[in-house]
């Protein structure tokens, strides 16, 4: 009995640091533990305390999931836990479409990425023409998702 409570207990806390330090570890981590807890009932308890481990088990995650997500925004610590703001910002590809055949010049070394000064504005390219130094005068041949294309100008 006391190995049931203790992966309970340890399953619980494990799902709900979830909720804090993201990445899926903890939460089935957590999980599995809560499952050995309902194979241990199954085998020490037979069919009758298995199943009121499994109703236990549901219930307590059911539990857990309405407090951390309806209560826990709601308080001070969970404020500064969950994300408020909106996204408004836009890709800025579409304005590039126009730097196609335009010259440069390489800020960082192209290896073959890296960082060009085109107009007067930094943008992240591919070299087609391999390693560039920095200082290397470019051109831009096309776009690639949201780097620019270039190549060493002749």
């Amino acid at each position: 009995m006391t190995s049931i409570l203790l992966l309970f207990v340890v399953g619980l806390l494990l799902l709900g640091f979830e909720v804090i330090v993201p990445g899926g570890i903890l939460g089935v981590i957590g999980g599995l533990a809560m499952l050995g807890g309902c194979v241990i009932a199954f085998g020490k308890m037979g069919i009758t305390g298995g199943g009121l481990a499994v109703l236990a088990a549901v219930l307590l995650v059911g539990l857990l999931l309405y407090v951390e997500f309806r209560i826990l925004p709601k308080t001070a610590m969970g404020r500064r836990l969950f994300l408020k703001a909106k996204v408004t910002g836009t890709s800025h590809v579409a304005r590039e479409v126009d730097l196609g055949g335009k010259s440069g010049e390489a800020v960082t070394d192209l290896g073959p990425t890296g960082y060009v000064m085109i107009e007067g504005k930094r943008h992240e390219a591919f070299s087609r023409s391999g390693f560039l130094d920095v200082g290397a005068k470019v051109k831009v041949v096309g776009m690639d998702n949201f780097r620019l294309i270039v190549t060493l100008e002749k």
